[in-house]
């Protein structure tokens, strides 16, 4: 198992991957997490990395000797995600503020899902600081959605809630520190829960993805969040 000499992994190796390999590094992550909840998602973590024990290992071995730069992968992960709960933060806000949606249950649970994403961009920027950069705050624009009434909200509310659980998904493997990884599994837990509650309303199957969640990646995500960066 590739590890620098501080305990963390190699940048040849993430955290996953790590985790998947060594028992004892898991138990201990598992127990920090809270134990069978952390489990199951982990297991997905798990699932949608894939096995890369085929690897070429001189290459791993050349990437552990390069020197970790402040942040490195992680504060890109990081800054990534932020980006995604500030625009979902931006879009519950500009929903309310428009009264747009009538149903007193439907408004209430916009709320908490606001106030929550609202907890992911406070934890994120602050991750963000202490990876030694500097947070990101996107400029975004709802207009063209919040024209097409309530039904075209909720629609874009579950939309954007899917794809934020499949974007910390897809990052999954290429987490180093455990911390963070942490805290993308805390927060993709939560972002599913969304997706399964405004699927629901929308008339969309909870579990759009099957058994097994699909993750998605920076290059499947940004285009389609595009639209809503001014």
């Amino acid at each position: 198992m590739s590890q620098t000499q501080d305990g963390e992994p190699g940048q040849g190796e993430g955290a996953v991957a790590e985790l998947a390999k060594d028992p004892s590094s898991r138990k201990r992550f598992l127990s920090m997490m809270g134990g069978a909840g952390a489990a199951s998602a982990l297991a997905i973590f798990v699932a949608a990395c894939g096995d890369d024990d085929d690897d070429d290992s001189a290459s791993s071995d050349q990437a552990d000797k390069q020197p970790k730069k402040s942040g490195g992968v992680d504060l890109e992960i990081v800054q990534y995600a932020l980006t995604l709960e500030h625009l979902e933060t931006d879009f519950y806000n500009a929903v309310i503020d428009a009264g747009i949606i009538k149903d007193a249950a439907l408004g209430k649970v916009a709320t908490m899902i606001r106030d929550n994403e609202q907890e992911h961009v406070d934890a994120l920027t602050a991750t963000v600081k202490q990876l030694g950069g500097t947070p990101q705050k996107p400029k975004t624009t709802f207009d063209a959605v919040l024209e097409g009434g309530e039904k075209m909200v909720l629609e874009t509310a579950a939309t954007v809630e899917n794809l934020g659980a499949a974007a910390y998904l897809g990052q999954a493997a290429r987490i180093q520190s455990k911390e963070v990884l942490a805290a993308a599994l805390a927060i993709h837990t939560v972002e599913g829960r969304h997706a399964a509650a405004l699927n629901s309303v929308v008339g969309k199957t909870i579990v759009p993805d099957g058994a097994f969640a699909k993750p998605a990646s920076m290059e499947e995500v940004l285009p389609q969040v595009k639209p809503f960066l001014a």
